[in-house]
Formats: structure tokens, sequence, C-alpha cells
């Protein structure tokens, strides 16, 4: 007798759907090849692994079988696959398989897919890294090929640890990653962005046909915006204000005429031929910057008035051979104060051979030189510092009339979609922002599967959000309030509790479908439909 069994399908359905969409699994057997050997392809392992990251388990891959057995896979994967084909053996040779083709070129055809699908204009990419800790020994510079897990800056502030970093290419209505590339540990950003720059914007210019490739002060290398300008890329990106020039336009700050631009914003041009690129130079002062710099300026004056009195103090202490010494050492000291000053002079101090109280009539040995004066911090040092606060430049090689200062600035802000990715790849619920595999190859290639969980994620958003428009529907938020602009994350949360009733010689039935759901079945369509029902 077979007793009747529930499997749970909850949100996986619209992750499974929308693979088999764009024909994903299809898409990787062509890559990596099929073999008559394996029950399981590596097209069907990919997807399993996608629907393990997108389940937000933070599995490992040993732990994959024991996760699917609930799982309704004839629906998700495929019919007569069952959970212990889904093994570490099988996933680990997929991983490998991955590595061996190349993770960022079969990325980036994916990424086209996506882009097609969903109609995607792609006006600008946007380019980002992050790094991840790995939670395991570093390995010797170039044993292992591409890169090399070690110790480098860490966005998670564990220097300790030893990690790999992740470059993102994201287009910037949705936040789609459309390229990927995996880095060593130690990698510089400055020195990764230049190298994608000069191996692979060409190609991803073409596949996207994007306008502009926006990104942080870390592009801002002289070598990497020539080479940008040479390809015919156009970009926008923030200009460090290390930079002697940026210094002498923030500097002028106070006497520019600012025009406002946005809620909050204002700015002016500035022509600039850095690097031998004509660009023009956007120096925009940010009211809610302004106000968050405010209170760090008081807190770092009182922290470099205390380091100035002590370093005044020991400066004091110390026994000068001449005058000039001394006023020497004060000039010394000054060039390094941002804040203080001092009305500091230099006195005589007598030395005499003995020590202690000399005697009636003792004549000193020598004349020494210390020096003494007061701390003052000058309000023009104040008001020089408020008047540079809330200021950074934004650059761009389009100087044409196409491009004015809101369209700038909207352009550059979208930078904040790649920063929301790197966040649902850290975030707990996800897959885990630390790696646990051994093989570095099989860490690119695990990189690879996280990057493709941002695609689907952020792609069923944009899909969601785009068919409930075009349809005129809506769909309930948290406060059971109509909306077009559900969260993907909300929606997911929403499909809880749906649960596939297996029956002998009964057709299964999907158990628990509310109103609400259907509105997003039936606005994805007939792939969704057939999986939810």
């Amino acid at each position: 007798m077979t007793y009747p069994s529930s499997k749970s399908l909850d949100h996986l359905g619209l992750v499974a759907g929308f693979c088999k969409d764009i024909q994903l699994a299809q898409y990787i057997d062509d890559a990596l090849g099929g073999s008559n050997e394996r029950k399981v392809s590596f097209g069907q392992l990919f997807v399993a692994m996608l629907l393990n990251g997108l389940g937000f388990t933070g599995r490992t891959l040993h732990m994959y079988s024991e996760y699917f057995e609930s799982k309704p896979l004839d629906r998700l994967l495929g019919e007569g696959i069952s959970a212990d084909d889904i093994n570490d053996d099988a996933l680990g040779r997929c991983l490998d398989a991955l590595y061996d083709k190349g993770v960022s070129s079969l990325y980036q055809g994916i990424g086209e897919r996506v882009v097609n699908h969903l109609g995607l204009d792609c006006q600008a990419v946007h380019l980002d890294s992050t790094s991840f800790h790995y939670d395991g020994q570093a390995t010797p510079e170039g044993e292992f090929g591409h890169i090399r897990i070690a110790q480098g800056y860490s966005r998670d502030h564990r220097p300790e640890l030893n990690q790999v970093i992740l470059n993102l290419i994201c287009e910037n209505q949705s936040g789609i990653p459309v390229y990927m590339k995996p880095a060593s540990g130690n990698n510089n950003d400055m020195e990764g962005f230049k190298q994608i720059v000069k191996a692979h914007i060409g190609s991803l210019k073409a596949a996207q046909a994007s306008r502009y490739l926006v990104a942080d002060a870390a592009l801002y290398v002289k070598e990497t915006i020539e080479e940008l300008d040479a390809r015919g890329q156009l970009f926008i990106t923030r200009v460090p204000q290390t930079l002697k020039e940026a210094k002498a336009l923030v500097t002028q700050a106070p006497i520019l005429l600012f025009t406002p631009i946005s809620q909050g914003y204002e700015g002016v041009s500035y022509d600039s031929e850095y690097g031998g690129v004509k660009q023009t130079w956007l120096l925009i002062r940010s009211e809610q910057a302004y106000k968050r710099e405010q209170h760090n300026l008081n807190k770092r004056m009182l922290k470099a008035g205390e380091q100035a009195r002590k370093s005044f103090k020991q400066l004091s202490q110390q026994r000068f051979a001449c005058i000039q010494d001394a006023q020497s050492a004060i000039v010394k000291w000054r060039s390094k104060q941002t804040v203080c000053d001092v009305n500091a002079r230099a006195i005589e101090v007598t030395v005499y051979a003995n020590a202690g109280r000399p005697k009636r009539g003792e004549l000193p040995t020598r004349i020494e030189y210390q020096i003494t004066g007061e701390l003052c911090t000058p309000l023009i040092s104040r008001q020089t510092a408020l008047h540079q606060l809330g200021l950074f430049i934004i650059a761009t090689n389009d100087v044409s009339d196409d491009l004015d200062m809101a369209s700038l600035l909207s352009s550059y802000k979208a930078q904040q979609n790649v920063e929301k990715g790197f966040r649902f790849l850290k975030s707990p619920d996800f897959l885990t922002s630390a790696i646990y595999l051994k093989k570095p190859e099989r860490i690119e290639a695990l990189l690879m599967v996280m990057t493709s969980c941002l695609m689907v994620y952020a792609s069923l958003e944009h899909q969601i959000r785009k068919t409930l428009k075009d349809k005129a529907c809506y769909f309930p938020d948290q406060k059971k309030k109509p909306s077009q602009t559900p969260t993907a994350r909300w929606v997911f949360q929403c499909f809880e509790n749906i649960t596939v009733l297996y029956q002998a010689e009964h057709i299964p039935l999907v158990m628990n479908l509310k109103e609400r759901q259907h509105i997003i079945i039936n606005c994805l369509g007939d792939v969704y439909r057939r999986i939810y029902s």
C-alpha cells in the first residue's frame, strides 16, 4: 500500500519557472556537453544549485540530497530525478566542468540571454567588487591558475581571514549582473578594473550595447580612462579627491556658483583633460552628506586637537642645540597639523655640568633651547573644512549636450544597484558570506553559481513588477495595500506553505494556493502555471 506524501513547492516554482523560461539547463548542457552516463545533466545540476541558493538555507554541497528530499523534483528539474542523484560527487563534477569551460565567458552568455528575454536596453552598466572570506588555508601564488586565496583588504572587516574577490558588472534598470569575474583575494580594485577594461569591456559593450560604464573612484586611473576613451566607451565615475586637480576644485567651492540639480543636490560643471582625455567634471554638494559629514567633522576636530596637544607636549620636552633647530621643529610640527596651530617660541635653557641646583658663581656649560607656546584652533580652519563638506566629483568623457547634470547624477547614483546585489549575496539567509570549498577551481565556479542566483532573483523581481504594471494588476504589500512594486523577497515569502500532494493512481495536487499567489502566476505566464497546477 502506498501512502500519500507531500512535497514543499513554495517559491521554488518561480525560480524553476524562470530557469525554464530562458532554457538555462539546456544552455549549460550545450556549453558543457551532455553524456548518456549521467542520470542528471550538468544543466539540471546547475539549476539545482540555484534552487538551493534561492531556498535561503545556506547548506553546503554534501547536504544537497537531504535538502531536495522534501522538494517536488519532477516539477522543478524533470521527471525521474531523485534527491540521491543530487549528491556532492555529481555537484563537484559540475563545478569542475564550469571552471574548465571558463566561468566568466559562460556567465556572460547567460547574461545576454536574460537581457534579451526581459527586453532591457542596458543604457548603462555598473562595475564594482566585493570580497568573500574563506574558512581555509591560503594558496601559493600561481599554483591554481586564475585566482589565489589570500589575505587582502576585507569589505567584511575581517583582515585576518583569507578571501577571494568577486567583480560584477550590472545593468542599470534592475541591477541584473551581466558579467562576473573572480579575482585573487589580494587583488587591488584599481588593478582589477583595469584588467577587466582591457580584456572584456569590448565584448561586453558589443553584447549589451551599453552606452555608459559606471563605477566608483577605483576606475578613475589614468591608464584605465585612456583605455576606455580609446575604445570609444563612455564612462561615468567618481573622481578620487586625492588628485591635485580635484583638491584644487574642491578648494574653490566657496566661490563657485552652484545650480540646483534635484532635491538635496546642487552642482557646477568643470572642464578637465585629466589623463589626456576630454571630460566634464561635475562638482556636487549633497545636503544629506553635508549633515552627516558635519557631525563627523566635529569628532575629527576633537580627535585631531587631542593628538596635536599630545604631540606638542612631546615636542616641548625636547632640547635643541640652537634656536634655528628649534624654529625648524616648530615649522615641521605645523606642517603636519590639519586643525590646530600654535603661538610658539623658543626659550633659552641653561645647562650646568652637574645635576641639581648650581653652586653660587657656577657658570653654565652651554645654552640649549626649548619650545613653549599655546595651542589654538583658527576659525578659518573650521570654516574652510565646513565649505568642503558634502562635496564629491563625478567625471564623464561624454562632452556632448546629451547628458545634463541631472542625468549624470542619476546615472551615477544607480551604482547602488550593484551594492544592493552584494548585500543580497552576503545575506545570512543566502548561501553564506564565507566559502567552505577546498579547491580554488570550485570556489571560482561557486562564485558563478552565486552570481546566477542574484541574476534569477533580480530578473524575477523586474519581471513581476513589469507584468503587474503592463496588465494593470496589483499585489498586496506587507500592509495589505495594493502595490505594483513588490520585492522578490516579499513575493517569495507569500509563496510559503504551497505543497504538492502525491497519491497513488491520482494526479498530484497543488495545495494551499491563494488568490494573491494566482496574481503572480497568471502574470508570469504558462510555464509558471504548469508548475503550480
